[in-house]
């Protein structure tokens, strides 16, 4: 049930699929352009990047207002101590009339559990602080929950808003027809996964600049010099296809409806590297099983939530644009002679 079905489907039928998959993606990216441009300009706001002006002249001011800056990190350090008290972010509730045995199995489910989340899975608590502030800041932020054979427990990794891409009119992640989580990978940790059977044994090309225009944007504004990237950029699709000759999908009544898979592929080769099933054996609906968990800040009118750039950007450059003038006539008023033109003719008195 858990085999790679890209090993057994003839490259034709991968070629079909992984172009039809792209199309699909390329579309979702299309319905989110405005949010995620809103999202893009907004970075500028945080003043992460430290730069020296030159209009209009060397030297101008180039402060920012903390407006944003503030509000995002009080919403981390106040929703941390909520969400991750000192006693452990797990508690438990009795459901129904309570017992003895039901205290002492509730008791223990708690202690197993923050043990669990604060000792084992040790990247958990600096990932929902990373979650946190990706959530304030574009209004979403999604956990990926799956065991990983490598460490052979379960983890919980936060993804990034702009990395999980849904179709337009999607009103959560257990309806929506197609979800693709962007993934980059070193080209040693993908024949690392090759050699251990997740992926298929095919020889891909050398990775080469994958990085779009957004994603240059964003390292940008945040203070990062980013031209390049050597890493693969995998995209793995959670969607509902019809596979013919899977003999776990067909049904007896009707053979042509889209069941649940996990398709991995190369974004620049089309390589399709895995194609899994996304149902639990036993389950006779096939119902998808869900490995991301979706946080929104400000529910909108679609899937993806308003953040604080959204909410409050537009004040934070408002307040900008005033600190800059403030600072920049006291400049020109203690300059000799007090304050003067700069290339400018002045009509009048």
């Amino acid at each position: 049930f858990n085999d790679n079905l890209a090993e057994t489907l003839d490259e034709d039928r991968l070629e079909v699929l992984a172009s039809d998959l792209l199309s699909e993606y390329e579309d979702d990216i299309s319905s989110r352009k405005d949010w995620m441009q809103t999202y893009v300009d907004g970075l500028e706001l945080l003043g992460m990047k430290v730069e020296d002006r030159t209009e209009p002249w060397p030297g101008a001011c180039g402060v920012y207002h903390p407006l944003l800056s503030e509000a995002l990190v009080k919403f981390q350090a106040e929703t941390m101590m909520e969400t991750f008290p000192a006693q452990g972010p797990v508690k438990t509730q009795i459901i129904g009339r309570e017992t003895p045995e039901k205290r002492d199995a509730a008791a223990r489910v708690q202690e197993d559990m923050n043990y669990q989340l604060t000792d084992r899975m040790v990247e958990y608590r600096p990932e929902h602080e990373r979650m946190l502030w990706g959530l304030g800041l574009s209004g979403n932020a999604f956990k990926k929950v799956y065991f990983d054979p490598g460490l052979d427990r379960q983890t919980s990794m936060y993804v990034p808003a702009e990395d999980v891409v849904v179709p337009y009119g999607a009103s959560n992640l257990e309806t929506a027809e197609r979800v693709t989580h962007v993934m980059r990978k070193t080209e040693n940790e993908v024949h690392k996964l090759q050699a251990a059977g997740f992926y298929r044994d095919v020889a891909l090309p050398e990775p080469t600049n994958t990085m779009d225009e957004v994603e240059k944007a964003i390292a940008e504004k945040m203070g990062f010099r980013a031209t390049s990237d050597d890493r693969y950029k995998l995209l793995e699709m959670h969607v509902d296809l019809i596979i013919e000759g899977d003999k776990f999908a067909k049904e007896e009544a009707d053979d042509s409806i889209a069941v649940p898979y996990v398709v991995t592929l190369d974004k620049n080769s089309q390589t399709v590297l895995a194609i899994r099933r996304n149902w639990d054996p036993d389950d006779e609906n096939k119902a998808k099983r869900q490995h991301f968990v979706h946080y929104s800040y400000v529910p909108a009118f679609g899937f993806y939530a308003f953040g604080l750039i959204h909410l409050i950007g537009a004040f934070a450059k408002s307040g900008t644009s005033i600190i800059r003038q403030l600072v920049d006539a006291g400049t020109l008023s203690n300059l000799p002679g007090g304050f003067k033109t700069r290339g400018l003719r002045v009509k009048g008195d």
